[in-house]
């Protein structure tokens, strides 16, 4: 059994990999534990009600354990009421069968993201992108581009990055007025800060770094450090990327220190959006059935999505 051939009405026994946990109390008094579960088909919402010490104390991040549970419908989506979870030997668990991966080979994206770089003709920003790379090497191609929503497995960030560098060079290809250079060193560059926002590639939570300063900071002084050490702080090319890396989420409503006043800067949001709302929609519609709407999506306007009868 897997969390996508869960049916609201079932009661299952079903082994899934233990994420966050959140503890709150019910408005009779009670305690209870909220846990998100998965499996590399997806992830669950699931609560125990009236939770014992003795339970919480065996219920661990990172553990994979035998959760008994019911299978509810609760505001349009699945959630498990869990009766126990019997946290066992994990060496009888494959861990790759409980986690997110990208669908892409690592030695793939590496090859693929290094042939964007290399398609940088301006020897400042190249350097620039290169050594940033460096910096954080093969973390790189490990950790997520987010802790949900979306790209949120392990290898999610070079993913990302693969996807909107080859949207980038492609509109780039169609609209001249616009820096290629300055487009693939932006999506290469721009969430590199997440390395150190967050805790790990799998089960990620957010640092004490990336709670009280966040990616875009981080890179950006990492960053400005980078081109310091070798020496081109003070060039227009260190200053525009600098930009294109503090503007990126494109309205300061959304995290932007400042608004786009580039236009590569302007398109580097666009991109970044368009390959993220991708994969939601990706993950969104591949088990949903045609003809009805999906739950209410928070991270896309909190809106319903249809899927058509038999239109591909």
């Amino acid at each position: 059994m897997k969390i996508n051939k869960l049916e609201a009405g079932m009661k299952v026994t079903i082994p899934l990999l233990i994420g966050r946990i959140t503890k709150g109390v019910a408005q009779n008094g009670a305690p209870y534990a909220s846990i998100t579960l998965q499996d590399d088909t997806g992830e669950i919402e699931g609560k125990i009600w009236d939770v014992k010490p003795e339970q919480e104390a065996s219920i661990k991040v990172g553990l994979i354990g035998e959760v008994h549970c019911d299978v509810l419908l609760y505001r349009n989506s699945l959630q498990l009421r869990i009766h126990s979870i019997r946290v066992g030997d994990q060496s009888n668990y494959e861990l790759e069968s409980f986690v997110n991966a990208s669908t892409y080979d690592i030695d793939f994206l590496r090859e693929e993201i290094n042939g964007f770089i290399n398609m940088i003709e301006d020897p400042i920003i190249k350097e620039l992108v290169n050594a940033s790379m460096e910096s954080v090497g093969d973390l790189f191609y490990q950790y997520p581009a987010a802790t949900r929503n979306h790209h949120d497995f392990v290898g999610g960030l070079a993913a990302h990055v693969y996807g909107m560098c080859k949207i980038g060079i492609s509109l780039c290809e169609h609209y001249e007025i616009y820096n290629k250079d300055l487009i693939i060193a932006g999506c290469v560059l721009h969430d590199m800060g997440k390395i150190e926002e967050y805790t790990a590639p799998m089960l990620a939570e957010y640092t004490p770094l990336g709670k009280l300063v966040g990616h875009i900071s981080i890179m950006h002084a990492n960053f400005t450090q980078i081109a310091k050490e070798l020496g081109h702080q003070d060039t227009e090319q260190a200053l525009v990327l600098r930009h294109m890396i503090l503007s990126h989420h494109g309205q300061m409503d959304f995290g932007s220190p400042v608004v786009p006043m580039v236009k590569e800067a302007e398109l580097l949001s666009f991109i970044d959006n368009i390959d993220a709302r991708t994969n939601m929609f990706e993950k969104l519609y591949e088990d949903q059935t045609e003809g009805e709407f999906s739950p209410r999506m928070f991270a896309l306007n909190n809106r319903n999505f249809y899927k058509a009868k038999g239109i591909k």
